[in-house]
């Protein structure tokens, strides 16, 4: 459908990204064309024409904006995009060539302000910590292979000292680095909490589904049916106030850490968050919940299926759909938990196999097609984790059945996104009208605004007003 130049000129000033493409604008007073989702200052209506190509707003004169690329855009390259992928590339593959921060902007070639800005953009990060991040999983990578000591991986990985990689590491991971490194030979580990670590809230986010066939909290004890690389096993979780005692029944008890660190959000800055939103005068927004976090899905495939099947349908109906899923192709466990499904296990159902079980015609075709698309190689799920924000979510978006609330879902509850806001969520936008006392529900587009206040922390905030005016749970 056409759009009115009143349409396209207000999806300017809303700098809605999904618009790229479908037209470009241009300025008279500047002589520049812009992609509809530019950030450069926003012309006055008087000054603005829409174009349907680059080719057609190079014909009136214009030239391409430098900040936005168009022509990249339009012929599908990024090269700013593509020069930050190179450098992260390189900063994880050999943290120790980079002290600090500013070796980071020096090899960019860029400024600072600039690497900043887009490592925000495209990363949802800062330099340091993305080179924080590198080290510490350079150094986890050498402690499984168990060989060197520790004072030589902290050293290899770039930290400064012995003392500073242990605290580091304790920090994102909850263990030691000798603990970690004893993973080898254990089925069990012992994880200690931050101080304040809001267990109760835990505790909701794992039993959402008071009838999941695939996980089940009873008292203190929380159990799981999981995928692991080489199968299913069942987790198994005691919870206490500081600590949390894991035990996987298979398979290896490395990637049971990882699991577990994401369902905790233990390396999520929720202390930043908190301080974030006391500056903007919104204490009441983390009032006794200054160290929520977001528990992450215990696969991407799990994210990804719950981004399908909680589109548009209420919560109780979407945990309902999911457990006839996992009843209809997953595999049973002991203490009747079943795994959930593999993608090829979901892939080699047909629309008469789901249909019966209340999904609509579309809901099957997405989860079949998509699920079909990772098992035949043009949907990678482990290299969205590598991909930077900007590529994840436009690989996402491509797909037919993924919308921005889709996607925005799967990369901050699978992927682990610090900074996406599921455009559309009831429950963020009756979040925001209820902590900001607005007279009505905000749109898409005052979404987009009240929320990049929140900016890089919006998959926190978005927790937050997820549980604003939530009873605190005990």
């Amino acid at each position: 459908m056409r759009m009115t130049n009143a349409t396209m000129y207000a999806r300017v000033l809303a700098s809605d990204a999904a618009c790229n493409g479908r037209f470009f604008f241009g300025v008279t007073s500047t002589g520049i064309y812009c992609l509809p989702a530019c950030k450069a200052r926003k012309p006055k209506p008087e000054n603005t024409r829409f174009f349907p190509t680059c080719v057609a707003a190079r014909a009136a004169g214009l030239r391409a904006c430098k900040k936005c690329h168009p022509d990249d855009f339009a012929r599908g390259a990024d090269p700013v995009l593509e020069s930050v992928e190179t450098l992260v590339a390189e900063v994880r593959n050999v943290p120790d060539n980079f002290a600090d921060a500013r070796a980071i902007v020096r090899r960019s070639g860029f400024g600072a302000t600039r690497v900043f800005e887009l490592f925000r953009q495209h990363y949802h990060s800062t330099p340091a910590d993305l080179l924080l991040r590198a080290r510490l999983d350079r150094a986890k990578s050498q402690l499984r292979q168990g060989a060197a000591g520790l004072a030589e991986i902290a050293g290899a990985a770039g930290f400064e000292s012995l003392s500073v990689f242990h605290e580091h590491f304790r920090q994102r991971n909850g263990l030691t680095p000798a603990a970690y490194r004893g993973l080898t030979a254990a089925r069990a580990f012992e994880i200690t909490l931050p101080p304040g670590y809001l267990v109760g809230y835990l505790r909701r986010a794992l039993s959402r589904d008071i009838r999941s066939v695939t996980e089940r909290l009873t008292g203190d004890v929380y159990t799981a049916a999981v995928r692991l690389s080489d199968g299913p096993a069942l987790l198994t979780l005691q919870l206490a106030s500081d600590r949390i005692r894991a035990e996987i029944s298979r398979g290896s008890t490395f990637e049971a850490h990882t699991l577990v660190v994401g369902l905790l959000g233990l390396d999520q800055d929720a202390a930043a968050f908190a301080r974030l939103a006391q500056r903007l005068g919104l204490a009441r927004l983390v009032a006794g919940r200054h160290e929520l976090r977001i528990s992450q899905t215990p696969s991407v495939f799990d994210g990804l299926l719950w981004s399908i099947i909680g589109q548009q349908i209420n919560f109780p109906f979407a945990c309902q759909l999911r457990r006839r899923l996992v009843e209809r192709a997953g595999t049973p466990l002991a203490a009747g938990l079943i795994a959930p499904p593999t993608p090829s296990a979901v892939a080699a159902l047909e629309p008469a196999d789901l249909l019966p079980l209340q999904f609509s015609r579309q809901k099957t075709d997405y989860v079949i097609t998509t699920s079909r698309l990772i098992t035949g190689g043009q949907l990678d799920l482990a290299a969205l984790r590598l991909m930077s924000a900007t590529r994840a979510e436009r690989t996402l978006l491509a797909i037919r059945g993924l919308g921005p609330w889709s996607v925005n879902y799967l990369m901050m509850r699978a992927l682990g996104f610090p900074d996406c806001v599921p455009l559309g969520d009831t429950g963020v936008t009756s979040g925001l009208h209820a902590l900001l006392k607005l007279d009505d529900r905000p749109d898409l587009d005052a979404t987009k605004r009240l929320m990049t206040v929140f900016a890089p922390y919006r998959s926190l905030a978005t927790n937050h007003l997820w549980q604003f005016n939530q009873p605190i749970p005990s």
